[in-house]
């Protein structure tokens, strides 16, 4: 089964006077243990797909299933908990808890959740040393570089095991090397751990990892590459 199947998604903003339609009748699904990019020119509609999928904005019109389930038929109460235990999410921004460190910003969903201390202490550890942050689990983010941040928002979003993992832009700040760093720890766990990762970017080193290139042109898919 499909983890996400949309079909004929519209979704149109106001901006002032003016109606923008940032997506058109958009279909698409994601398999278990993809490795997706959404590319396309700013304005496409990739963050506003990706924003649907995630459940943190509702289409006009269409249909979105996680795992089976109509978002559309859907109360806040449980597309909140469809967030918190079955999707991740990777942010542009990174979006820590500056107050907190790595492990406390990796563990934070498991809280959220009530999972047991011991249980926590176990995956958060496991994760921290499976994105490459051994040794740095009581730096708060201050004390991190970019890309070490980052590394711990992977590890964030993976806590809880989700059935997707929903990447915003995440190489947009960071240099090249590092950038590359951040993909080869998010393709070993796709890899590894079998976790299905999609991503919305600009960035041509995120496009030459993908196994399947959707591209989006005025917010309608313009072409799907599987390779």
């Amino acid at each position: 089964m499909s983890i996400v199947q949309v079909r004929n998604l519209e979704r149109t903003y106001k901006q002032g006077s003016l109606e923008v339609k940032a997506l058109r009748g958009v279909d698409i699904d994601i398999e278990p243990g993809e490795f997706t990019v959404l590319m396309g020119p700013s304005g496409s509609g990739k963050t506003t797909l990706l924003n649907q999928i995630g459940a943190l904005d509702l289409p006009d019109s269409g249909s979105i299933q996680v795992e089976g389930r109509e978002l559309a038929g859907m109360s806040k109460g449980d597309l909140a908990k469809l967030r918190l235990e079955r999707l991740g999410f990777v942010f542009q921004a990174y979006n820590l808890v500056p107050v907190l460190s790595a492990y406390e910003n990796a563990e934070f969903v498991l809280l959220l959740q009530g999972v047991s201390a011991s249980e926590r202490r176990t995956r958060v550890m496991d994760l921290l040393e499976a994105v490459g942050l051994k040794g740095m689990e009581d730096r708060r983010p201050a004390e991190l570089s970019g890309g070490q941040q980052q590394r711990v928002a992977v590890a964030r979003a993976i806590a809880a095991n989700p059935a997707l993992v929903l990447a915003d832009e995440p190489t947009a700040n960071l240099d090249s090397t590092t950038s590359e760093e951040l993909l080869d720890t998010m393709e070993g766990l796709n890899r590894d751990r079998g976790i299905t990762f999609l991503f919305a970017t600009h960035d041509p080193r995120v496009k030459d990892r993908a196994r399947r290139v959707v591209t989006l042109v005025d917010g309608k898919v313009h072409s799907d590459e599987r390779r």
